[in-house]
């Protein structure tokens, strides 16, 4: 590990990663966009380890960003908004997030996200732009076991901003054997607003939407991992049937 990577631990200088990230994405969210957000009572009462968020994913930095200045806002008693950032001034840092490691060194920014708690992980379909098919690393579930034991994890399941795409069997197998706590997320209003990295305006005063649900029920010795990842999908509702939903709503618009 090198002497970077070991920084992203050391919890002043993520405190500092943290605030000067917060300060330049704050008017973003909360701005020149409306933020709506619902169920952070359901955050109030959680351990300090082995909790994993899983949530849809619509923008490549944007989602983590906004889960971020949500949990300071929480740690300094604001529920259900972000108000004036000066949670910034002693942000919460016991959190991680997974990301794919062809994203977090694509630029010098990403690089700097990456200090602020990146778990990097090698997507096991793609790679470089292309489709492609291998095992997981398992250096990589270490990775995430590890951060479970001592913080909470953010994860997206499907590995993709494309909505409705199916999710990856890897996050079942990290709550079939890790047995946290699993808080689902639903987000909108991302892939609006932002860019798909998330980082630069595509559209001003759109409004982003950011719902904490209440933990899945997951028999962790009994389900199998099928259905482990089935109750996530339906958990951040981009399941089949949530898809079925929203065609029949579209269709009833028109």
């Amino acid at each position: 590990m090198s002497l970077l990577d070991r920084l992203k631990y050391v919890r002043i200088f993520r405190s500092f990663i943290y605030g000067l990230v917060g300060l330049f994405t704050y008017p973003g969210l909360a701005l020149f966009n409306t933020v709506s957000i619902e169920g952070t009572e359901h955050l109030e009462n959680l351990p300090k380890k082995n909790v994993l968020f899983v949530s849809n994913h619509q923008t490549y930095f944007g989602d983590v960003i906004a889960f971020v200045h949500i949990f300071c806002a929480v740690k300094w008693q604001k529920n259900n908004r972000l108000g004036i950032p000066y949670y910034l001034l002693n942000p919460f840092t016991n959190v991680y997030f997974v990301a794919a490691e062809e994203t977090m060194n694509s630029s010098w920014l990403t690089r700097l996200f990456k200090l602020g708690g990146a778990l990097t992980v090698k997507r096991t379909w793609r790679a470089e732009g292309h489709d492609v098919k291998r095992d997981r690393d398992e250096v990589d579930t270490q990775k995430i076991d590890e951060a479970l034991k001592k913080s909470w994890v953010i994860t997206f399941p499907q590995g993709t901003t494309k909505p409705f795409a199916p999710g990856r069997k890897g996050t079942a197998h990290i709550i079939k054997n890790n047995k946290p706590i699993v808080m689902p997320v639903v987000i909108n209003g991302f892939w609006r607003a932002f860019t798909k990295k998330g980082l630069t305006f595509k559209k001003v005063g759109t409004p982003l939407t950011i719902r904490f649900k209440a933990p899945l029920e997951i028999d962790y010795d009994n389900d199998s991992v099928e259905v482990i990842l089935a109750k996530v999908m339906d958990g951040i509702e981009q399941s089949k049937e949530y898809m079925l939903k929203g065609r029949h709503h579209l269709i009833t618009e028109a």
